[in-house]
């Protein structure tokens, strides 16, 4: 989903940068996948060109960055756009802003030349700069410590930017675009910048100051720049969906009815559904001690309720580490979070029940009630609108759930509302119409039908 660059001088510390980032992508995150690749392409024909390019220094800054942003442009669209799709998370060390300051800066070609050769590359969502001491960063080089890093290069061959002037010349470039005294030319301004990451400790201070700089970025849940996230939402529903059609559900006599994939609304109507949902569940919030409210938030309508409860209403029952899994990357909440969700969700309200093998290692499996299914797909379904939904009744206490969808919507809703709306539909499109042999409403009017009178 989200593309992020590893960009510094050479032996700055570039390829351990990027292997951190991804461990700490894998252990901490909830992306399908986390991919981990490098420009340019040592092992693609287009690569092998742009590294002949820079050998020698011979075929000039146009012809560099021309063969740079071939590489580029097939590595954007032919590799990295398919797993940002799929809900994967994308490490790439070097990528667009090297050809910006080795070429545009450094070479003379100028950033807007540069730019305008990579127009239709990949913008990274953000870049991630590592910055070390120019002398160390030649002792590296000079002495084969790049050997862990994902684009190795012959002991001995150096190319031709592997000097003490240039990579001056390149620190100062890095830290003139990348630290904002030169305007980043367009569209690479419309992706985020960390640094700099000083290299300057051993692993452990470094892993640290990554660690803390993608948490920040990836718990603000940016919208991504290279592919629709509403879409990428819509496909790990969906296969979240193909994936529970095959697995078995816990024993669970005691809570009809029965799931249902097709008649998840179970003859109720959606704002009844969000209105009995919203008064049980802040019921129970009001049950927990009021030392421990901070663990869990007040609202149904929340991130991590939605996320959760949202998540276990595709799935016949999850351990945590499963759930967290199918969260994806949008419904991404911490591991803490995860279990304390759970544990009042299985303590306080009883939505949840908790299974617990009699013997062996196997960790707790929660399964959703199936009474509770659909405020979960419910949820899912208003993702894109949870907030506004949220505030408005915050705002309305006296107004009912069954009125507050059209308020929201209004008569003539504005381009960011339909936009959200839109993307609502798709998620039915997915989920289907919670009613069977029912379509799906295909526009907003249809919207505001289902939600009030259920379907149609």
């Amino acid at each position: 989903m989200y593309l992020i660059s590893v960009e510094g001088g050479d032996g700055s510390g570039k390829g351990i940068a990027t292997q951190m980032l991804a461990d700490i992508c894998a252990e901490e995150f909830t992306f399908t996948n986390v991919a981990v690749t490098g420009e340019p392409r040592r092992d693609h024909p287009l690569g092998q060109l742009a590294v002949e390019a820079v050998s020698t220094g011979e075929a000039g800054p146009v012809h560099e960055a021309s063969m740079f942003a071939a590489d580029r442009l097939d590595h954007s669209h032919a590799w990295i756009v398919p797993r940002l799709a799929r809900g994967e998370i994308v490490i790439s060390e070097r990528n667009v802003h090297s050809s910006l300051v080795y070429q545009g800066i450094v070479g003379d070609l100028g950033l807007e030349e540069v730019a305008r050769l990579n127009s239709a590359a990949c913008v990274p969502d953000l870049c991630v700069w590592v910055d070390c001491d120019p002398e160390v960063a030649l002792q590296r080089i000079s002495k084969g410590a790049l050997s862990s890093e994902i684009s190795t290069r012959d002991a001995d061959k150096q190319e031709y930017f592997e000097t003490d002037e240039l990579q001056t010349q390149i620190r100062a470039g890095y830290a003139s675009l990348l630290g904002g005294e030169v305007r980043m030319p367009a569209p690479f301004d419309r992706g985020e910048v960390a640094g700099p990451v000083v290299n300057d400790g051993g692993k452990i201070d470094l892993r640290q100051k990554l660690q803390r700089v993608i948490r920040d970025f990836l718990y603000r849940h940016t919208r991504p720049l290279n592919v629709d996230l509403d879409a990428v939402e819509c496909h790990l529903l969906d296969s979240a969906l193909s994936w529970q059609r095959g697995q078995r559900t816990l024993d669970v006599a005691d809570t009809p009815p029965p799931r249902s994939n097709s008649n998840w609304l179970v003859g109720e109507r959606p704002w009844r559904v969000m209105q009995q949902a919203d008064t049980l569940y802040r019921k129970a919030w009001d049950s927990v001690p009021v030392q421990q409210r901070s663990d869990v938030p007040q609202n149904p309508l929340a991130h991590t309720v939605v996320s959760v409860v949202g998540t276990l209403s595709l799935l016949p029952g999850a351990e945590v580490s499963e759930l967290r899994r199918w969260l994806g990357p949008a419904r991404v909440v911490t591991s803490r979070h995860t279990q304390r969700m759970l544990k009042f969700l299985h303590e306080q309200s009883g939505w949840v029940r908790v299974h617990r093998p009699l013997k062996g290692a196997d960790a707790p499996r929660s399964e959703l009630r199936p009474d509770w299914q659909a405020y979960g797909r419910l949820g899912l379904v208003l993702w894109p609108l949870k907030e506004t939904l949220s505030a408005w009744m915050q705002d309305n206490p006296e107004s009912s759930w069954k009125s507050a969808l059209n308020k929201i919507l209004g008569r003539n809703p504005d381009a960011d509302m339909r936009a959200r709306a839109d993307a609502c539909l798709a998620r039915l499109a997915v989920i289907g119409s919670g009613a069977t042999d029912h379509d799906p409403p295909a526009d907003i009017d249809g919207l505001r039908r289902w939600w009030r009178d259920g379907p149609e």
